[in-house]
């Protein structure tokens, strides 16, 4: 069933409240709050537990070496396969990563860096002859007002990168990757698929087409693991010092993890 846009802004709400950076922030804030009351005993108390608390969050989600293990264990579930006969799938699906919007400073509406590098790898999957059809997926998720439908951006680059205009096929519906599936499966039927996005959003995206009866393979790229968990060589202790770009790793991690255990609770798995 299509989310309403009332639930579908309630729905990327609450999604905040999975990520690390919204827990910090929720206890830095009730450190402040607790900080400027009176002092007490037992105020003292909840402010060194809740200190505590936020350096735990910043040390483990920060960590790069909890991050590549947490969002390793999602892309074993997601390496590459490898193909001898081309034409073998009816489609090659790519699944949009997010655009920027223009704006006074921004000339033009442009693709995230992981919506670029799903486009980038399914025209290069369509010029090897995996398929002779490349559909493009991905509408408008603007919560308020309205932008760009991103899989018309992808569109652009993807006849740039010389995939005809007539192998092109636009899904610029769906907002979410259950929509996706959904819309996808509307356009092509039981079709036999190849499933192009980020390797950790791999396993839900192939369960999610598999449930729309969509015969699915999964063709990952942008991998944040290096390894495997427990292949990985020496460690150094730059792989325990916290980092931004292990927290955004967490988190991606962890969206992924939580979003399967949600569709899963849904009846969509």
């Amino acid at each position: 069933m299509e989310m309403s846009p009332f639930v579908f802004g309630l729905y990327k709400l609450v999604k905040f409240l999975i990520y690390p950076y919204t827990w910090l922030t929720l206890i830095l804030g009730a450190i402040a709050v607790l900080a400027f009351l009176p002092l007490s005993p037992h105020r003292l108390r909840w402010i060194r537990v809740s200190a505590l608390g936020a350096c735990l969050v910043v040390f483990i989600v920060g960590n790069p070496l909890v991050a590549s293990t947490m969002v390793g264990l999602i892309e074993e579930r997601a390496r590459a396969l490898e193909f001898s006969t081309p034409g073998h799938f009816d489609a090659i699906v790519v699944l949009g990563g997010g655009v920027k919007a223009q704006g006074t400073l921004r000339p033009t509406t442009e693709l995230t860096q992981s919506g670029m590098q799903r486009t980038i790898c399914g025209a290069n999957l369509f010029a090897q002859g995996m398929s002779p059809r490349l559909v493009l997926t991905g509408g408008d998720a603007s919560i308020f007002g309205s932008g760009p439908k991103e899989s018309l951006i992808m569109k652009r680059l993807a006849r740039r990168l010389g995939v005809p205009d007539g192998a092109i096929a636009v899904e610029s519906s769906s907002r979410t990757t259950y929509e996706n599936a959904v819309e996808t499966e509307r356009l092509l039927g039981k079709a036999s698929v190849l499933v192009v996005t980020s390797a950790s959003h791999i396993p839900r995206a192939l369960a999610l087409f598999r449930k729309q009866g969509l015969n699915a393979e999964g063709y990952p790229c942008g991998f944040k693991a290096k390894d495997r968990p427990g292949d990985a060589g020496e460690m150094t202790p730059f792989d325990f010092i916290p980092t931004l770009g292990a927290l955004q790793v967490s988190t991606q991690a962890i969206n992924e993890l939580v979003g399967i255990v949600a569709y899963w609770t849904a009846g969509k798995l």
